[in-house]
């Protein structure tokens, strides 16, 4: 994949997007695992609390005090993370053995009594303590005392449940965010499949096999698919009209020209010599002049690219073998000692009408050329058609290789030729 390629652009942007979304999801489970912890601590401390409230006597002297322990052995470990402390009006603070020499310092009292508070406290060692905090008042001989009771627990056992939860989620969201790219990768590729399909069916066309696009596609390509199939029909259609147009020029201008040849001979046989080289130059002049509007004519009617009806196609042995044969008796050629070597090959996907063209300009080129010897090789390698032709001339100039095929140019003007076989070729 490179840079330009949209299914690396959609990755990027999932993977950016899932990433951006489970780093918020991530965000929001830690808050609300801290409020969730904190509500079962504050129960936690409210349980604690009640338990207090229910042990709770008074001395001779008023001073209030537990009749009994807590269920957890933290309140009796000196800076054992959990603590209590009762505060009454007029004695000094009743604590649990946690705070060992620590009293807490609350805050003034606010609100109405036995509504629960929460506070911020400062603990042992200046730890950072979450406080529940209840006002209570009791009838003990008459008399009505009221008490402040918290309990408090150390805030580092909940940044330690943070941090564990912390360590658990991190691989899980990161596993989620490894298959939630995987499946939207398998997401783009089954979304893109279609794409694939149409680039298939532009190379059928291309290579001549289908004439049309199929319209078995999603509706969001079924536009351009039509489009495209539009596209042909117009290019196959102009094609067509070119082919007439050429094949009508070529039989109107057949008939004069052969009338005018036969004139020149027949000129030329009475001994009018001058006036019969003058035609059949004149003649020779017409007959290249169509050539090279036929094939002017044929290309730019298909972009300047060959063109090749879908299906069709042509038997190049035989093709070979009948120009070889036709070029033998043409006076060069008699000269020329001929070597072909035409192994049996399949139909090759090139109309007979083009083959016979391109490899008529090619190996007339080589009879031009050739100082004694001409070789025609033909055979298959894989599933292409490879076809040699060499001559024994002398070959055309490394710097002259970039123009060769250029349309009028001739490397030598002394041989004869139109200097338009090869760009036809």
């Amino acid at each position: 994949m490179t840079r330009r390629s949209l299914r690396l652009r959609l990755l990027l942007a999932a993977a950016i997007s899932i990433s951006m979304a489970l780093i918020v999801a991530g965000f929001g489970l830690v808050a609300l695992f801290d409020r969730h912890v904190e509500r079962r601590v504050d129960a936690e401390l409210g349980t604690f609390l009640e338990q207090i409230a229910t042990l709770l006597e008074f001395d001779d002297a008023g001073v209030p005090r537990l009749a009994g322990s807590l269920a957890d052995v933290r309140f009796n470990r000196p800076y054992g993370g959990i603590y209590w402390q009762i505060e009454q009006e007029g004695t000094e603070p009743v604590r649990s053995r946690s705070l060992w020499d620590t009293v807490l310092e609350l805050p003034p009292a606010t609100g109405e009594p036995g509504a629960a508070q929460i506070h911020t406290l400062v603990g042992p060692d200046r730890s950072e303590l979450r406080a529940y905090e209840r006002r209570l008042r009791f009838d003990r001989a008459g008399a009505t005392r009221e008490l402040r009771i918290v309990v408090a627990i150390d805030r580092q056992e909940l940044r330690t449940a943070q941090a564990d939860f912390i360590a658990d989620i991190v691989p899980a969201l990161a596993v989620l965010a490894l298959v939630l790219t995987a499946a939207f990768w398998a997401q783009v590729n089954v979304g893109l499949k279609p794409l694939e399909a149409v680039r298939q069916g532009v190379k059928a066309v291309k290579g001549g096999l289908r004439r049309r696009l199929g319209d078995d596609v999603p509706d969001e390509i079924l536009p351009l698919v039509a489009e495209v199939n539009e596209l042909l029909g117009v290019q196959e259609q102009a094609v067509t009209q070119a082919r007439a147009r050429a094949g009508d020029l070529a039989h109107g201008l057949k008939t004069p020209l052969t009338v005018l040849a036969n004139d020149a001979h027949k000129l030329r046989a009475r001994g009018d010599l001058e006036i019969a080289a003058e035609i059949e130059q004149l003649v020779a002049r017409m007959r290249r002049h169509v050539d090279h509007e036929l094939a002017r004519v044929r290309m730019a009617a298909h972009g300047g690219h060959a063109y090749r009806p879908a299906g069709s196609s042509a038997d190049l042995a035989p093709i070979l073998g009948g120009i070889a044969e036709a070029l033998k008796r043409s006076p060069k050629g008699e000269t020329l000692t001929w070597h072909l070597s035409l192994a049996p090959l399949p139909p090759v996907a090139v109309e007979a009408q083009d083959l016979t063209e391109l490899l008529g300009n090619l190996i007339d080129n080589g009879v031009k050329w050739a100082r004694a010897d001409l070789e025609i090789v033909a055979f298959a390698d894989g599933g292409d058609a490879v076809i040699r032709i060499a001559d024994d001339g002398p070959g055309v100039p490394a710097e002259a290789l970039a123009t060769l095929g250029r349309r009028g140019l001739r490397l030598d003007e002394e041989v004869g030729g139109t200097g338009i076989g090869l760009a036809i070729a």
